[in-house]
């Protein structure tokens, strides 16, 4: 599977060479359902995990025991997508309708207690080989993301983030089925297996973040081209820095972060180094706004009904969640920002 970025509609740096000084390559990883294999790359895929090492739990205090079962959630998804398949107008029949309101129900974890350990969930594994721009710490070549599927962590409430650095080489037996919660909190935390095709991009920094003569001389930039798009009828071609020229929306290693939500902050991590953008996990792979990054493979899917959500992966009300690690030592504490 290959996935290519196009051009971007206008080249800015030939409008503004100092953008220049605010480039950086971003790896786009380009999720799409299938059935990744514990050696490869994946979002949701089976880990290599060694068998002898015991899985990563959540213990922090918080109500664990009511939710959605998690085959409960796949099975919802593909009732849904079979029916809109079958039926593109109509959509699910009344059998359907009748299976799906018995998967919506809850349940209840008898006896599950708000500090009991619940194991997490398997988010994304990495390999440096197919991820450049993964930069990972001395001796290890892969990275294994997983979270607890519940919104009771941190300010705003986000799942609780688990990064794990490892050698593959040292992995030895591998686990064979990795345990699970049995509800999750959130639906939308629960991934769908997916291979993934990276590739390497490049980046302008977000415009917050640029020198005020630069950012001002862009927003006149930009409203010549919108004056311009509406006097000959064209304004779904209108080209803004923000979403076509800067940062490449969906799922991605490195690169730049958008603040879309809450304004830039400068994190540094406790030992004084900075933060660098290790992964982006986002709601969406494009939207109306961030049609121009849709790759060239996937340009006849763009009015597909949940062709955007391949990984059926929502944060917050639909933004992404960028983690951050120390750019001395990525096995610092890392940090969260949900945008």
């Amino acid at each position: 599977m290959t996935r290519t970025t196009p051009p971007r509609p206008v080249d800015v740096e030939a409008q503004f060479p100092e953008l220049s000084s605010y480039r950086r390559m971003c790896t786009r990883l380009h999720p799409r359902p299938g059935a990744p294999k514990p050696t490869e790359s994946s979002v949701s895929g089976p880990f290599l995990w060694p068998a002898h090492e015991p899985w990563p739990t959540c213990r922090e205090s918080h109500a664990r025991d009511r939710g959605r079962r998690i085959d409960d959630v796949h099975q919802e998804r593909r009732i849904l997508q079979d029916a809109w398949r079958r039926n593109p107008q109509t959509g699910p029949s009344a059998e359907d309708l009748a299976a799906l309101s018995a998967l919506e129900q809850e349940h209840r974890v008898p006896g599950l207690g708000e500090a009991d350990p619940i194991p997490l969930l398997p988010l994304a594994q990495l390999f440096a080989k197919d991820v450049p721009g993964l930069m990972p710490p001395d001796g290890c070549d892969l990275l294994q993301v997983l979270w607890c599927p519940f919104d009771a962590h941190g300010t705003p409430r986000t799942p609780d983030v688990h990064l794990r650095w490892r050698n593959s080489a040292e992995c030895g037996e591998a686990l064979e089925t990795s345990p699970a919660p049995e509800v999750v909190g959130n639906e939308g935390y629960v991934p769908e297996p997916c291979t993934v095709a990276p590739e390497q991009v490049m980046e302008h920094e977000y415009q917050e973040l640029l020198s005020e003569n630069l950012r001002y001389r862009i927003e006149e930039w930009e409203a010549e081209l919108e004056e311009e798009a509406e006097e000959s009828g064209d304004e779904e071609e209108f080209v803004t820095y923000h979403h076509d020229l800067s940062i490449a929306p969906g799922w991605k290693v490195g690169g730049y972060a958008s603040w879309a939500v809450t304004g830039p902050s400068e994190d540094v991590c406790a030992c004084g180094a900075p933060m660098r953008l290790l992964l982006t996990i986002a709601s969406h792979e494009w939207d109306g706004g961030t049609r121009s990054w849709v790759p060239l493979e996937d340009r006849d899917l763009i009015a597909t009904s949940g062709a955007n959500i391949p990984t059926r992966v929502t944060v917050g009300r639909g933004g992404s969640l960028n983690i951050f690690v120390c750019a001395a030592d990525a096995t610092h504490a890392h940090k969260l920002s949900l945008q």
